[in-house]
C-alpha cells in the first residue's frame, strides 16, 4: 500500500519532508524539525549494509562565498589546498582557530572560478574572516533539502527514479538532473557519511516534500529503502569512521565570545559524561585527533596554521574505535532492575541520544592513568556490538590494547567497561570511493 502523505495545514511543521501518518515521533534540530524515527531503529540500522536509506536531518542552511577574493578566502579558512580544485566537485574542507581547534568541518562545493558553496556546515570561519574587510567577497544565504541515500542499491534506486545514468559519476563530483514527473532540478553528488556506496540529492527547500516522497515511493516498492530518522543517523559516523560535530566533538567556536554573541549558535553543546564539565578542551578536537591531519597542506597560509603544523610534525594523539565488553554493557542495563542507584541508562542505538557533540567519557589506561576522551557511543545492530570512538595517545592505539571507559555523568555513579581497541573505520564493508561500478545494477538504460 501506498504511504500517503498527510496534507492537512495545521500539522505540516516539516519543511524538508511530508508528514507520513506512520511516523510518529520528531526531533528539533538546528531550529527546524526532523524524522526522530520513521522506520524502526533496527530495519534502518542494517539499511546502509543490506539495501538503501533515504535522510533529511542535515538539510537546512546553504551558504556560498562568491567574489574575486572567494578562493583566497576560503584558502585562508581551510587547512587543505584549496586552489587544485575543479569545478563541480567538493572538497571536505576543515577550519581550524588560532590554537589548532577544528572550528567548523563541511562539505563545499565549487560551482564557479569565484564560487563556493557550503552545506550542512557552520560558516563561521568564513564569516569572521569576511568581517576582517580584507576580502572582497559576499556570503549568500539559501535553504535547501539535503537528502543522503546510501547502502549497495543506493546508485541504482537514484538511477531509477531520475531514470539517468549516474555509474560515471565520481566520487564529489555533482550533476544536475531534471526529476522526472516533477520537472524540477535536483543535485546529484557521490558523497555520504556511512562508509558504503552514498550518494545525496539537494534543491530549494520547498522542492523538498515532492521530491522526497516521489524517491521514497520508488525505493520503498523496489529497492527496501528505509526512511533514516535522527534517532538512527550517527550510528553511521560511528560505524563507518566520520567523527562529526554535533556527534562526536564540539566545535571550537563554541567558545568564541564573537560566535556566541553573533547568535548563530543555534545548537549549544551540554557538557555530559564523566569528563568534568569544566573541562571543554575534552569536547574539542584537532585535525590530527580525528586522522585528518593528511588533509593538511602547508603550501599556503590559514588560520591555525602553526599548530597543526606542530602537531603534524609530532602527534600526540589519534582515533580508533573502541569495541566494549558485552558483560560490561550488561551490567548496566541489569543495574536499572536493582535496588540502589543504576548506572547511567544506555538509549538505543546511540546514547545519549545524539545530537551531543558535548558528550565526553574518560579513557584510562589498565593502570588507570588518563589516555582518551570517547564519544559518539553507539550499539550496532550489525555487529551485535556496543561501540564509540575514540581519540587515543597514539602509544596506546594499538588494535587488541585493552582499556577502561568511565560510563557515566561527572560526580555520579560511574561503571568501568572494559573495552578494547579495535579497528578504524570499524565497518569492514567496501568503502565508497572503493567501490567497482560494474558490480552494481544499473536503475536506468539508455
Amino acid at each position: 500500500m501506498k504511504d500517503v502523505p498527510l496534507t492537512l495545514d495545521k500539522v505540516s511543521e516539516l519543511k524538508y519532508v511530508p508528514q507520513y501518518p506512520d511516523v510518529k515521533t520528531y526531533v528539533n534540530v538546528f531550529g527546524n524539525l526532523f524524522q526522530w524515527e520513521a522506520d524502526d531503529w533496527q530495519s534502518a540500522s542494517l539499511s546502509w549494509k543490506e539495501s538503501c536509506y533515504i535522510h533529511a536531518g542535515i538539510s537546512g542552511a546553504e551558504v556560498t562565498i562568491k567574489g574575486p577574493d572567494a578562493q583566497a578566502l576560503v584558502s585562508m579558512s581551510a587547512i587543505n589546498d584549496c586552489y587544485k580544485w575543479r569545478l563541480n566537485f567538493g572538497k571536505h574542507l576543515v577550519m581550524c582557530d588560532e590554537n589548532g581547534l577544528i572550528s567548523s568541518h563541511a562539505l563545499v562545493n565549487r560551482t564557479a572560478e569565484d564560487t563556493f558553496v557550503m552545506s550542512a556546515g557552520n560558516p563561521w570561519p568564513w564569516l569572521k574572516l569576511l568581517n576582517t574587510g580584507k576580502y572582497q567577497a559576499e556570503p549568500i544565504f539559501g535553504d535547501i533539502y539535503v537528502f543522503q541515500c546510501a547502502g549497495p542499491k543506493s546508485l541504482t534506486c537514484i538511477e531509477d527514479f531520475l531514470q539517468a545514468d549516474l555509474h560515471d559519476l565520481k566520487c564529489l563530483e555533482t550533476r544536475t538532473i531534471t526529476v522526472p514527473g516533477l520537472g524540477i532540478e535536483t543535485l546529484v553528488q557521490r558523497i555520504g557519511m556511512s562508509g558504503t556506496l552514498s550518494y545525496e540529492l539537494r534543491g530549494p527547500a520547498q522542492d523538498g516534500p515532492a521530491v522526497y516522497d516521489a524517491f521514497y515511493q520508488v525505493g520503498k516498492a523496489r529497492y527496501d529503502m528505509k526512511r533514516l530518522g535522527w534517532r538512527t543517523y550517527f550510528v553511521n559516523h560511528t560505524e563507518g569512521g566520520y567523527p562529526q560535530t554535533s556527534c562526536s566533538f564540539s566545535q571550537a567556536c563554541d567558545i568564541d565570545p564573537d560566535f556566541i554573541a553573533s547568535g548563530m549558535n543555534l545548537l549549544p553543546p551540554v557538557y555530559t559524561g564523566s569528563y568534568d564539565p569544566a573541562n571543554a578542551r575534552a569536547r574539542l578536537r584537532t585535525p590530527g585527533e580525528v586522522g585528518w591531519s593528511w588533509m593538511a597542506k602547508f603550501d599556503h597560509d590559514f588560520v591555525g596554521r602553526a599548530a597543526v603544523e606542530a602537531e603534524a610534525a609530532a602527534p600526540k594523539r589519534t582515533i580508533v574505535t573502541l569495541e566494549w565488553n558485552d558483560e560490561d554493557v550488561a551490567d548496566i542495563y541489569n543495574s536499572q532492575f536493582r535496588y540502589g542507584e543504576p548506572y547511567k541508562y544506555m538509549e538505543l542505538p546511540c546514547s545519549p541520544q545524539q545530537p551531543a557533540g558535548g558528550n565526553a567519557d574518560r579513557v584510562l589506561s589498565k593502570e588507570g592513568r588518563e589516555i582518551g576522551v570517547a564519544s559518539a557511543s553507539v550499539y550496532s545492530k550489525y555487529f551485535r556490538k556496543f561501540i564509540c570512538q575514540c581519540t587515543i595517545d597514539v602509544d596506546q592505539a594499538d588494535i587488541g590494547n585493552e582499556v577502561v571507559l568511565e560510563w557515566g555523568d561527572f560526580g555520579g555513579i560511574i561503571k568501568k567497561v572494559r573495552a578494547r581497541v579495535e579497528r578504524y573505520p570499524y565497518l569492514d564493508l567496501v568503502r565508497n570511493e572503493k567501490y567497482d561500478m560494474d558490480t552494481v545494477p544499473h536503475g536506468f538504460k539508455k
